[in-house]
């Protein structure tokens, strides 16, 4: 709903471009993502927060939350403040990547929350106050980056790139941390790849044909007379345009040295 969303209020609010391909991009990823929810795995119970210590404290999420915290260290110290003004990937990177504490952190709080209600000593469990430092770290990185992207690139291809990247990392954490896919199907594992992959198709249509000028109402026109499409610019993504190929030699501009 939030890649649908985004899309269409960004096109009408804030004047940026969507075309008939990325329309159906938008539903693609909807589709997907419904297919997904259908056929994903049971989430392991996880009662209380030594439980869920435990969980954290094992080797293979150790070194994949390793893994992680020194890619993340290296898209913000070195590829973002080289790379991350043209390359919408770099701050969405991180943003997804962040994500997999921030979302592990709500799961940990979530279950803190239902031991404090029914009256367990949760606030005296040094992993509470761990994940809410956590959370708040990773939130405030979260929204950090995703708003430099925003500032940068249209918002309607900002939001399914980040949907797609922020996903698989989340299905990777829960794999790795609750194990929740060794009770699933051969049918689910199929539903659930189909799903993404159908997701990474949307996205791929909203973004490679973003530039072009295809609705419904030139679809038939486009399709008889096999001319190509026209090309629009968004004023995020090119900032200027020259053809230099039509200006004459003698309309060029000229340089002129004055020495004093």
């Amino acid at each position: 709903f939030s890649v649908l969303c985004s899309a269409i209020l960004s096109s009408h609010l804030l004047g940026e471009r969507l075309n008939l391909l990325g329309k159906l991009g938008c539903m693609l990823s909807l589709v997907g993502s419904t297919v997904m929810v259908i056929h994903a795995p049971e989430d392991e119970e996880v009662t209380t927060l030594d439980e869920m210590s435990s969980k954290l404290k094992e080797p293979g999420f150790l070194a994949y939350a390793a893994i992680l915290l020194a890619v993340c260290f290296l898209l913000i110290f070195y590829l973002a403040p080289r790379y991350g003004q043209s390359n919408i990937l770099i701050y969405l990177t991180i943003c997804s990547v962040i994500g997999a504490f921030s979302v592990s952190s709500v799961k940990g709080l979530g279950i803190a929350i239902k031991g404090f209600f029914a009256g367990r000593p949760v606030l005296q469990h040094p992993l509470t106050w761990i994940l809410v430092i956590t959370l708040v770290a990773s939130i405030t990185t979260q929204i950090n980056y995703l708003n430099k992207s925003l500032d940068i690139f249209n918002t309607s291809l900002v939001f399914p790139i980040y949907y797609v990247l922020f996903t698989t990392i989340v299905i990777t954490t829960s794999i790795i941390l609750f194990k929740e896919w060794v009770t699933m199907t051969v049918v689910d594992i199929i539903g659930t790849v189909c799903g993404f992959l159908t997701i990474i198709l949307g996205v791929f249509l909203l973004h490679a044909f973003k530039d072009m000028d295809v609705s419904l109402g030139n679809l038939p026109q486009v399709l008889q007379s096999g001319q190509q499409v026209p090309v629009t610019r968004d004023d995020k993504n090119v900032l200027i345009e020259v053809d230099n190929s039509s200006i004459a030699p003698e309309d060029k501009p000229k340089v002129f040295v004055i020495y004093i």
